[in-house]
């Protein structure tokens, strides 16, 4: 609250934003809303400008709503809006709306309608939501929308609902002399916005006509095109047939003055009607048909749709296959005449010694089999689909049959046999090795090596840790010198060994031994003489 001049004044409260096509509005409570002389203002701000701005349409407004649907704006960016209460020089506070975008907040409107009677039939032209001069971008589209219609009959209540993306509908098979009201919604496509139903709408329909409409059209096909058949209770009389683009009803608002009479049937006795390839060689339209008898004429069929390529069996497509080795890529082909922005391609494969077929559907002419087994013989066959809700098909393709490639799997055999064969033969050497030591043992040592080799070798052959037991000799000479000579003990038997002897002896003894004699007696000579 703000007081100026011994005035106080309460912000706006409750303030909302509604946005409906490219209507804006914005609502708001006030306590000052019976007050006089207290108007309300609001201003704006965008990314693009800092600085707050004057609203227009919102400027000193005595009432709680305001229109500023002449702002222009990005409707995709973030606005932010403000207002306040005045009265005099005397103002409050500002109350701020949460930001917003104004294209999600938008809401899609009520289409306006047109309707008109006939005997037994309603048409329905219907004018999109929005403004054409609107800066939300579905006023500027077209096609933007999906039509639903709801027809009641208002005596019995049965309704009648159906949808269309066309904006010009007709209801057939009414009655006459009888009051109808209908109501249409208009639900954006993308982005999904559901719409506001529009005023019902009354009518009724007028006095039977003399000459009825032709019924029961159907759409069959010859060598030279369509043709179109028809039903009609009355002899004498003449029809005309009519065709409209599929592509000008879907874009025209009123396509009522764009029918072309087919050439050939502009004045025809029969009920029956030939569309030449010459004149409709591809693409899609609308067939229609009333009769005359001279003085009176009858309304306009139902309007037919007919697709050229219905009237002309489709040819098979053509099929390549690739293999490798676990899966088969198949190219599938359609003749270029039969250009469609649609396709979906059926294929059937199964193996070459099997009755068991499977079926896949894809969308890209390129396709891939997967998980088959390598080294085997697999057929495909294939047949193509035009357009939603795939009803046309064409014939199958010749049966293809090919050969998977090896895989991986004979490279693993072999490793896996590799090893197995190495496996087998350590287990051949380690029988050899037991059936040695059982059946062929090597021999052992006498007992007295392994006494010998219980100690470490450098013990026994080089050095003595211990003090050995020796015997002593003596070597008597002539001088009557005794040498004491040491014997080891442990010595082995085979070693030499002296004995004393007498002077008398003949004192000679072998040349193998001279020389160790002669330094053994010079050693002990040294140490102890007797």
């Amino acid at each position: 609250m703000v007081i100026k001049h011994g005035i106080s004044l309460d912000p706006p409260e409750n303030v909302e934003v509604y946005i409906i096509d490219d209507d804006f509005t914005l609502r708001w409570n006030s306590s000052h809303q019976s007050a006089e002389n207290v108007t309300f203002s609001a201003d704006y701000q965008t990314p693009m400008v800092n600085n707050w701005i004057k609203l227009p349409g919102c400027q000193h407004i005595m009432g709680t709503e305001c229109d500023f649907s002449a702002l222009q704006i990005d409707v995709y960016e973030n606005l932010r809006l403000r207002i306040r209460a005045e009265r005099g020089n005397s103002t409050s506070s500002w109350h701020e709306v949460d930001p917003f975008v104004p294209f999600m907040k938008a809401h899609v409107g009520a289409p306006r309608v047109h309707v008109e009677a006939e005997d037994k039939a309603i048409i329905i032209q219907i004018t999109r939501p929005g403004r054409k001069d609107s800066n939300m971008w579905w006023n500027m589209d077209e096609l933007a929308f999906i039509y639903y219609i709801v027809l009641r009959e208002t005596s019995s209540g049965n309704e009648k609902r159906t949808k269309t993306l066309y904006r010009r509908h007709k209801f057939f098979q009414l009655l006459p002399e009888t009051s109808y009201c209908l109501k249409v919604t208009a639900d954006l496509l993308v982005p999904i916005k559901f719409g506001t139903s529009s005023p019902e709408y009354c009518v009724n329909t007028t006095v039977e006509n003399k000459l009825p409409a032709p019924e029961n059209i159907t759409i069959g096909g010859k060598n030279e095109g369509c043709v179109v058949t028809w039903d009609y209770p009355h002899a004498d009389v003449t029809f005309q047939v009519q065709w409209l683009s599929a592509l000008s009803k879907r874009l025209l608002e009123n396509y009522s003055e764009d029918w072309n009479p087919v050439p050939g049937c502009e004045n025809t006795q029969d009920t029956l009607c030939v569309l030449s390839k010459n004149n409709f060689s591809g693409g899609s339209y609308f067939i229609r048909i009333r009769a005359t008898d001279g003085n009176n004429t009858s309304f306009w069929s139902e309007e037919k749709k007919i697709d050229s390529k219905t009237c002309i069996p489709l040819p098979p497509p053509n099929v390549t296959v690739k293999s490798n080795k676990d899966s088969l890529v198949l190219y599938i082909s359609f003749p270029e005449n039969f250009d469609v922005f649609t396709k979906m391609y059926e294929i059937i494969f199964w193996e070459n010694t099997s009755n068991t077929e499977k079926k896949m559907m894809q969308e890209s002419p390129e396709v891939t089999i997967g998980g088959l087994n390598p080294l085997t013989v697999y057929c495909v066959r294939a047949r193509v689909y035009l357009e939603p809700p795939w009803q046309e098909k064409s014939a199958y393709s010749h049966v293809v049959c090919k050969k998977t490639k090896a895989g991986n799997s004979s490279t693993a055999w072999i490793v896996g046999g590799i090893f197995i064969v190495m496996f087998v033969l350590f287990l051949i050497y380690l029988l050899k090795r037991l059936v040695s030591y059982i059946f062929f043992p090597s021999p052992k040592p006498p007992s007295i090596i392994n006494e010998y080799h219980s100690e470490p070798p450098s013990k026994n052959l080089l050095f003595s840790t211990s003090e050995e037991q020796v015997e002593r000799c003596s070597i008597i000479e002539d001088a009557g010198i005794i040498v004491m000579v040491e014997k080891t003990m442990s010595e082995p038997d085979d070693h030499k060994t002296y004995n004393s002897q007498s002077s008398e002896d003949s004192g000679n003894y072998s040349n193998e031994d001279e020389s160790l004699e002669r330094g053994t007696s010079r050693e002990f000579q040294q140490k102890e003489v007797l």
